[in-house]
Parts: structure tokens; C-alpha cells; sequence
């Protein structure tokens, strides 16, 4: 009976499930998103989410606790140098859950877990924002190679003076200019 057993078994044996959450686990931090079906993306949730914890203080203890679940030191070197100090002050709550629908073949629930600060779609203030210049060059080519920023009243008066010096120019054409 399962009596008190709060964690999902997912059809496994535990070393079966250890392995399977450690691989997972791996993927995840090498990948920063991965998809797979819900039941194992909710029990990969509660596996990691204290070795994340773990990651934002890189001492040697740390990660040779985290290496005995994980048994892969590329992981463990991405855990620690790219993900920890991304994530150092978030106080909880580093993955994320997405349901994307059925799978076609035996229609389980399949789901996508990410790391909520590496997506810049769902956390746009979480990601630096890159400040751009408006430009615009001439048309003429006036050989202005360095980018330069106007406003939209300076574009006005700059295109009304091309037209009318458009239009002087074939005024003062003669028909012999034309030959």
C-alpha cells in the first residue's frame, strides 16, 4: 500500500526513477527547456528544484551533494556557473510548467518545463533590454555611414525640401538639357 508516499512512482522501480529523473535532470540543464508528459514533468519539479536551490551557493559540499544525484560534472559546471548565478535571487519557484496538449499516439498529457529566467518570451523584464536608436538615411546616399538620431519633424522638413528641390530642377530643365 502507499500510505503517506507523496511522490509519484511513474510505473518504475526507484533506481529505474532515480535514473530517469537524474537523466531528465541533465537534459533540462543542458537545454533549458525540454518536453515530456506532465506526470514526469511535475515529479521532476519537486527533484530539482532543491538542486537548483543548491546551485546558488557554489561551494565544493554543494557540488559533490548535487554530483551524487546527478553523476555528469558537464552538468554539474552548467548548474553552477550559467544557471546559479542567473537565478540567485529568485527565492523559489525556478521552473515552469506549460501544458502543449495531448501526444497523438496514446494521447497522454505531454507538457514543457523550462527555467522561468532563461524564456525572454514569458519574462521580458527579466532579460536586458537593448536600447535602439531610430534611423533613418537618406535616400540619396550621401555617403553618411554613422547612424544618427532625428525626429520626425526633422524627416518632414527633410523630405519637403527634396521635393521641392525635385521640382525646381525639372522646372529649370529646357528642352535641350533633355537631349
Amino acid at each position: 500500500m502507499r500510505h503517506g508516499k507523496k511522490h509519484n512512482h511513474l510505473g518504475r522501480k526507484a533506481e529505474h526513477r532515480q535514473a530517469l529523473l537524474a537523466n531528465l535532470t541533465i537534459a533540462l540543464i543542458t537545454h533549458k527547456r525540454i518536453t515530456t508528459t506532465l506526470a514526469k514533468a511535475k515529479a521532476l519539479r519537486v527533484h530539482m528544484e532543491p538542486l537548483v536551490t543548491k546551485a546558488k551557493d557554489d561551494s565544493t559540499h554543494n557540488r559533490r551533494v548535487v554530483f551524487s544525484y546527478l553523476q555528469n560534472k558537464e552538468a554539474i559546471k552548467e548548474l553552477f556557473d550559467v544557471v546559479g548565478p542567473k537565478i540567485g535571487d529568485r527565492p523559489g519557484g525556478y521552473l515552469r510548467i506549460i501544458k502543449i496538449g495531448f501526444r497523438r499516439s496514446d494521447a497522454s498529457d505531454m507538457a514543457m518545463i523550462e527555467f522561468v529566467d532563461f524564456n525572454d518570451l514569458y519574462n521580458p523584464g527579466g532579460a536586458e533590454t537593448k536600447t535602439t536608436n531610430k534611423v533613418r538615411r537618406s535616400r540619396r546616399g550621401s555617403g553618411a555611414k554613422g547612424k544618427t538620431e532625428t525626429t520626425t519633424a526633422e524627416v518632414v522638413e527633410t523630405e519637403a525640401t527634396e521635393v521641392v528641390d525635385t521640382t525646381e530642377e525639372a522646372a529649370a530643365e529646357t528642352p535641350e538639357d533633355k537631349e
